[in-house]
């Protein structure tokens, strides 16, 4: 039976959608010829351009998600789909269907939970040099952070075993989703895989919603909060460290003029030496008590994650499939 539900699982397709009625009939065409078994998903997050109008029409099953930010719509998704393995990619055309075979396949090969297509030339095409810049950047800072599973976090294009789907908290509003699926790897030390595939350019028409500053901002702060949650004695320690060298600076000139002189002039600056101290000293006593906290949410998440079965155990969705024209005219 294993062996069966391996060879033949059941495939959904997930496309979130903001404004790209200029590509997304292409790319539901694309993902039924390369996957003509599978349930594909749009969810339109308050387009304006008649997105979710040519996404039915194509013979996407068409949903919506009113909160704005394509983290809230994969929150929304990873929870109302019931697949075996899920498919994630951008409706912006970028991405080629063609690939999702091979997705797929790692998936199953590797019994991975994630797959993460891994943009080749991604610095180069970013569309903005400061697009570019960011990649860099981040993808470095995770690296130094997190480990080196992942050479490209901000990826669209991911095949998610059901496990991954059911057991990831998705708390992200925006684009720093990607930013918290590939955290939430490292947190739980789940098994992952990286193709490079190519990437395409944008068509004529279609724009990225993407803000350099503002997107940018929102990823560093996920970087932070983030690493509060899962790495909090490295996080408070850094806080610690900082502080407790300020007061090394400030309190240094004092103590000299009090062994020269046996006076202390600049009693405000002494006292703020001592404050900043003592704040080093509250939050290292912070990261010791939350990391064991932390450390107690990551065995719960984990046990939680183990009591999902793992891909090819059992049946899970495929005895609930509809037929295909019943699916196809389903929207929300």
């Amino acid at each position: 039976m294993a062996d069966a539900m391996i060879a033949d699982p059941h495939v959904a397709v997930l496309i979130p959608c903001y404004n790209e009625a200029a590509t997304i009939t292409g790319v539901i065409e694309g993902f039924r010829a390369a996957l003509p078994d599978a349930d594909i998903y749009v969810y339109d997050n308050n387009s304006t351009d008649g997105t979710a109008l040519k996404a039915l029409m194509a013979g996407a099953i068409v949903r919506t998600e009113t909160r704005q930010g394509k983290g809230h719509v994969v929150r929304r998704m990873f929870a109302d789909i019931e697949a075996d393995i899920y498919l994630m990619a951008d409706g912006d055309g970028t991405y080629s269907a063609a690939d999702a075979g091979h997705m797929i396949a790692e998936l199953i090969d590797r019994q991975a939970d994630m797959v993460v297509g891994a943009r080749r030339g991604v610095h180069d095409d970013a569309g903005r040099q400061g697009h570019a810049v960011g990649n860099r950047l981040f993808n470095t800072l995770y690296r130094t952070l997190f480990g080196t599973d992942f050479s490209d976090i901000f990826s669209g294009y991911r095949a998610f075993s059901r496990r991954f789907a059911k057991t990831f908290p998705a708390v992200s509003g925006g684009f720093e989703i990607e930013t918290e699926m590939s955290v939430h790897v490292f947190r739980l030390k789940l098994p992952v895989s990286e193709i490079v595939l190519d990437y395409g350019r944008r068509p004529e028409g279609s724009h990225s919603k993407l803000s350099t500053f503002r997107d940018g901002f929102r990823i560093l702060w996920m970087f932070a909060m983030l690493m509060k949650e899962t790495r909090p004695f490295a996080f408070f320690g850094l806080v610690a460290a900082l502080a407790m060298t300020a007061s090394g600076v400030l309190m240094a000139p004092v103590l000299y003029e009090y062994a020269m002189t046996g006076l202390v002039p600049r009693q405000p600056t002494w006292m703020l030496a001592m404050a900043l101290m003592m704040i080093s000293f509250v939050a290292m006593t912070a990261g010791t008590i939350l990391d064991s906290v932390a450390r107690s949410r990551a065995e719960q998440l984990r046990l939680w994650y183990n009591s999902m079965p793992a891909l090819g155990s059992r049946p899970l969705a495929v005895t609930g499939r509809t037929g295909s024209a019943d699916r196809r005219t389903e929207a929300a």
